[in-house]
């Protein structure tokens, strides 16, 4: 009898029975690759429970785990905490020390788990606050306690009559983990999701997924801390899809090549720095090569889904396929059958462009509370247009309040936040969460996100502006990386701008105009700044008078996690952002 799947830890048991995978998880290992079978899997994650039973873990203790890359650890690790109805706290590698240790004391986690010297370092400076009695480590460190020796602490199979007891005991409406969502102001929240949340979500989801079960090849990079990647692995572990671990991001394209996916997740970022990347070697070509390249650019950026365009588009199309964007393919494996996006909005032209060059781009909506999946893209049966984040899937209702506030209600819905039941209240309300986020559905039933609530604001003259929209549309520029647009209260909207630097300097370099490198230099430049206001005034004509940008600051800085700019999803803490940038903003409003 074939394994039904409703708790976590079904997944590997379910995937051994339906595909017995040679290579279930391959991690890179100095230089090599390393692989084990779904049978390996197993019995290393039973290792894992019988060597916590022995060092006394019980139902409901916390296990902490922090890792710096994905790893075939960290799953291996995640079943053998969940079979013994303990929960497993993924933590993200990037947050401080002192969001460290407030995870771990208000999660009340009992044991760690980190991956290599640089996460250990932060755990040791803040351990003597905490309640743990232990901290592990995947990588070998002299001196250091190794995960290794929990599994050898398990050795012993007398015992798994312990582990198939407290297996059996674990009901799918258990807590199976608790994720602390990194919000741009205040306290991480710790979000409840029960096996039934997380398992509901991903058995929705895998009707989207037009993979060959159990013959394809999938590359993995985002943080599996994150409910998005995680829910994936378990996707794929129940579709007997053979996960890779990417050694890093810089390394993302070799790594691709080498093992040729069919099918990898990102966020949109990441995609924004391929296409960057690819635009500017169209750059450097001259000649009839240059005007094919940017022919096929342009073809690219004027897609439709479903033959929208007519024949002689999808002729085009496909002479540009074979001259240009086969070489985009190849530079990823030449295999890559679907690519998925989450986290933050997807620009429209990257989802037009990569799709037309043979490797489409579906991307999703969903929340750390709902597990994640609300609705996601298919290019199957008429389930994708550009600018939308799919339809709904199965088992989930969605419904628009007056207000425009998206409402979700389904089994994937959070248990609520840890030890927080006033926030919990003021979240679902009636059985529907209250995402925060602003939406439509259009008459063919696409969901298209509009903005954030509570970022929306008015000007002094009393008009609303949606910083969300205007900031889309510029990012749309190749002169902009990150853009927050402020003017809460003042008379007129603007913006605060870190440019695409890595884009510029190439611009520069072909232009071949006399700046200096310096990113201060650069911002500084009046060509520069003439150039990317050219790019303003794009994006103001498709802008009512009121909410167009009149004024902009350039920072020289790159935003990102470690400067406090981002969170660890890449969202942008507004707050943060417009404190480090007081003296611009002063600049724009005061001056």
């Amino acid at each position: 009898m074939a394994t039904e799947v409703t708790r976590l830890f079904d997944f590997p048991y379910y995937q051994l029975e339906t595909y017995d995978l040679k290579d279930a998880f391959t991690s890179k290992a100095s230089g090599e690759w390393e692989v084990i079978t779904t049978q390996q899997y197993i019995d290393q994650a039973n290792q894992i429970s019988r060597g916590l039973i022995k060092l006394g873990v019980k139902a409901n203790d916390k296990i902490a785990v922090i890792s710096s890359t994905n790893r075939t650890e960290w799953n291996i690790l995640d079943i053998g905490v969940l079979q013994i109805g303990a929960q497993n706290v993924p933590i993200y590698p990037t947050i401080s020390k002192e969001d460290y240790e407030y995870v771990l004391n208000h999660s009340e986690a009992i044991y760690c788990f980190v991956s290599d010297e640089e996460v250990l370092q932060k755990i040791n400076k803040i351990k003597d606050k905490t309640n743990l009695k232990e901290v592990y480590t995947f990588d070998d460190i002299e001196g250091e306690k190794n995960w290794n020796e929990i599994r050898t602490l398990g050795k012993d199979e007398s015992s798994q009559h312990l582990v198939e007891e407290l297996k059996d005991n674990v009901k799918e409406t258990d807590l199976a983990t608790l994720i602390y969502t990194s919000g741009t102001t205040g306290k991480p929240k710790g979000v409840m999701l029960s096996h039934k949340n997380v398992v509901s979500n991903v058995l929705s989801a895998v009707k989207r997924v037009p993979l060959d079960y159990g013959n394809s090849k999938a590359l993995s990079f985002l943080p599996i801390c994150h409910i998005f990647e995680r829910i994936i692995l378990y996707l794929y572990q129940y579709c007997g899809v053979s996960i890779y671990f990417a050694e890093s991001i810089e390394k993302l394209s070799e790594n691709a090549q080498e093992i040729k996916p069919q099918v990898m997740t990102a966020v949109p970022r990441l995609y924004e720095k391929i296409y960057d990347k690819i635009i500017l070697k169209g750059e450097a070509l001259t000649g009839i090569k240059k005007t094919l390249f940017f022919w096929a650019v342009n073809l690219g950026l004027r897609y439709e889904p479903n033959g929208a365009n007519g024949w002689w588009y999808e002729k085009q199309l496909g002479l540009a396929r074979k001259l240009i964007f086969a070489k985009w393919q190849a530079a990823l494996g030449g295999k890559l059958k679907l690519m998925v996006s989450g986290s933050a909005a997807l620009q429209p032209r990257l989802v037009r462009v990569f799709t037309a060059a043979g490797m489409p781009i579906m991307e999703g909506y969903g929340l750390t509370e709902t597990s994640p999946v609300v609705s996601v893209g298919d290019q199957r049966n008429k389930g994708f247009k550009v600018g939308t984040v799919g339809k709904v899937i199965d088992g989930v209702e969605v419904k628009i309040a007056e207000t425009g506030e998206i409402l979700v209600k389904g089994p994937n819905v959070m248990m609520g936040y840890y030890k927080d039941p006033e926030k919990t209240a003021s979240v679902i309300k009636g059985g529907y969460f209250y995402t925060g986020d602003k939406g439509e559905i259009d008459g063919e039933g696409f969901l298209k996100i509009t903005g954030r609530t509570k970022e929306m604001f008015k000007t002094s003259g009393g008009k609303y502006v949606v910083p969300t929209l205007l900031e889309g549309e510029l990012k749309q520029s190749l002169f902009i990386e990150q853009v927050m647009v402020v003017g809460e209260g003042e008379k007129m909207p603007a913006a605060i701008l870190q440019p695409n630097f890595d884009f510029i300097k190439e611009w520069i370099k072909h232009k071949q105009l006399n700046t200096g490198d310096a990113n201060e230099q650069i911002i500084c430049d009046e060509r520069i700044i003439k150039r990317i206001q050219e790019e303003v005034d794009k994006c103001n004509k498709s802008f009512a008078k009121w909410e167009q940008i009149k004024r902009f600051e350039l920072t020289p800085d790159i935003w990102s996690i470690e400067g406090s700019h981002l969170t660890p999803t890449m969202k942008m803490k507004r707050v943060v952002i417009k404190e480090i940038y007081k003296d611009l903003y002063d600049k724009i409003y005061r001056d």
